[in-house]
Parts: structure tokens; C-alpha cells; sequence
């Protein structure tokens, strides 16, 4: 009895160790083939959440909930480069791993910070388009209790991951565009060690509040 209990259960680790890697590979198989819209519905979703749960959850808890979905629906490496343009290849491989994680946490922690409290406010997807160099456009909008909206239009590429946001212009006003120039002024100005500074009270005010 005791050998064929032994057998049953070294064939059950066994099938679990092989079932489990495909399980993970189906799993980012099908993430990989989320069209831009789904993406973009995904990242929406988590949003309406933490808002709903914003008091229950505090800080800590929309952070730890939004950091897969942002990590998974934003080419952060793409962003930032794209933010620094030509003065990303004069920075060491060192000080661009630095700035790429320090722009992801905050990043991530501007939307825990911003998404905090629920109101009745609502996620629609208005449309989704072709642009230029082979990237998509997915327009939405908030729309708020009283019938105000905001308009979040989300550009995307796609990756070796799967469509990745790059751009997302509020109210057609450019996130990357207003960071561009902020980053690059500070960096032209007073160096790669102020910016990184900057970017990390940027993430301790939002902490403290």
C-alpha cells in the first residue's frame, strides 16, 4: 500500500511540474494576443477597481494592485527612451537602468495616487485606429457622475510581449510631450543626479499623501 501511495504521489508531482510551465505559456500566449482595445479595457478595469476599493486598499494596496497591470499594458522602456530622445544614448547602461526603474515606480505610483476614490465614473472605449510606423490609437473616455467626461486616448505598438501602451494624451494634452521637455530641461540644465532627485520626491510626495 505504502509503494503504490509513494507512486501516486511522485506521478502527481510530476504532472503538476509539467502541466505548470504550460500553464504559464498559455497563459502569456494569450495575453500576447489581447488586441489593443482588450489591453487598454484590462488596464481601465484595474482602475475602476482601485478607485472602488480606494479607502479599503490605501496607498500601499492600489500600488500592489496596479503594478502588474500597469507592468503588463505599458512598454515603460519605450516610454522613457522616447521621453529622453537623443540624450538617452549619452547616458551610461548604468544610469539607464536607473532612470527606466525609477520612471516605472513612479509611473505606477501616479496612478495609485490619482485613482483613489470611486463616484459613480464609468470607462468607455470610443474607438480604435490605425496610425503612422505601425501603431494604434484606442480613444476612451471617463465619463464622471454628473455627465462631465474625460477623454484618455491610449497610443500603442506593438511588442515582443504583445501591444504595449507608449503615449496616452488626456484631453489631447500629450504626457510624453510634457515630460519630454521637463526631463530634458532638467537634465540640459543641472544633470542626470537632479533628475533622478526629482523623479524620486515626485514618488515621496505621492507616498505621503
Amino acid at each position: 500500500m505504502r509503494s503504490l501511495l509513494e507512486f501516486k504521489s511522485i506521478k502527481y508531482i510530476l504532472i503538476t511540474l509539467i502541466l505548470l510551465p504550460l500553464a504559464t505559456v498559455v497563459e502569456a500566449q494569450d495575453f500576447q494576443s489581447d488586441t489593443p482595445e482588450h489591453v487598454i479595457q484590462g488596464l481601465q478595469e484595474t482602475f475602476i477597481q482601485a478607485m472602488k476599493k480606494g479607502d479599503e486598499l490605501g496607498y500601499r494596496g492600489r500600488l500592489e494592485l496596479m503594478t502588474p497591470t500597469i507592468n503588463r499594458s505599458h512598454d515603460i522602456d519605450t516610454i522613457i527612451r522616447s521621453i529622453l530622445g537623443a540624450n538617452w544614448s549619452k547616458l551610461s547602461e548604468e544610469q539607464q537602468q536607473k532612470i527606466t526603474e525609477i520612471f516605472r515606480k513612479l509611473s505606477i505610483s501616479t496612478y495609485a495616487e490619482r485613482f483613489n476614490r470611486y463616484d459613480g465614473e464609468r470607462f468607455e472605449i470610443v474607438e480604435q485606429r490605425s496610425l503612422r510606423r505601425d501603431q494604434i490609437l484606442v480613444r476612451s473616455k471617463l465619463i464622471q457622475k454628473d455627465g462631465n467626461t474625460i477623454n484618455f486616448d491610449y497610443v500603442l505598438h506593438q511588442s515582443k510581449e504583445g501591444w504595449r501602451i507608449v503615449n496616452i494624451l488626456v484631453d489631447g494634452v500629450s504626457d510624453l510631450a510634457l515630460k519630454r521637455a521637463e526631463y530634458n530641461a532638467i537634465l540640459k540644465r543641472d544633470g542626470f543626479q537632479a533628475l533622478i532627485a526629482m523623479l524620486e520626491q515626485k514618488i515621496s510626495q505621492m507616498e505621503q499623501n
